[in-house]
């Protein structure tokens, strides 16, 4: 198993297509993925991510909420404890509020005709980080 993936769509937005595409990918890829489905709040995907041990979290965000969205997660990931797990993005995101959210702490954030190998890279390079940090991995 390559690292165990948390696939969320926060907020109201309904559009579950690519989620649910990725999460297959990243299954085909070998790695163990938690699809939370639609509309989950900030604490119901943090508390799914720590009870459920993964490596990186994933949001998939078209409502256009994502500022207020990650910034609560990555509150609440600290908060707990849970500052470790990797976060990604993808979905509808203005050049100017990905540069935003980089700087506050997201690895990546892929948007419409993002490369899928690209994709599954960073995956693989993240999980393999929180593995390393957690010392369940030595190389």
């Amino acid at each position: 198993m390559r690292g165990k993936i948390l696939i969320a769509k926060p907020g109201l937005d309904g559009h579950d297509r690519g989620a649910k595409y990725i999460a297959r990918c990243l299954r085909d890829d070998g790695f163990e993925v938690v699809y939370t489905g639609i509309r989950r709040t900030p604490e119901e995907i943090v508390s799914s991510a720590i009870q459920e041990d993964v490596d990186v979290i994933g949001l998939s965000i078209l409502s256009g909420a994502h500022l207020e969205i990650f910034a609560e997660i990555f509150r609440l990931l600290k908060e707990r404890g849970a500052g470790d797990i990797a976060v990604v993005g993808g979905g509808i995101i203005p050049e100017p509020d990905i540069i935003t959210l980089r700087a506050a702490g997201v690895r990546a954030i892929f948007t419409p005709g993002s490369s899928l190998e690209e994709m599954l890279v960073l995956f693989r390079e993240l999980a393999g980080e929180t593995r390393r940090q957690r010392g369940l991995i030595t190389s």
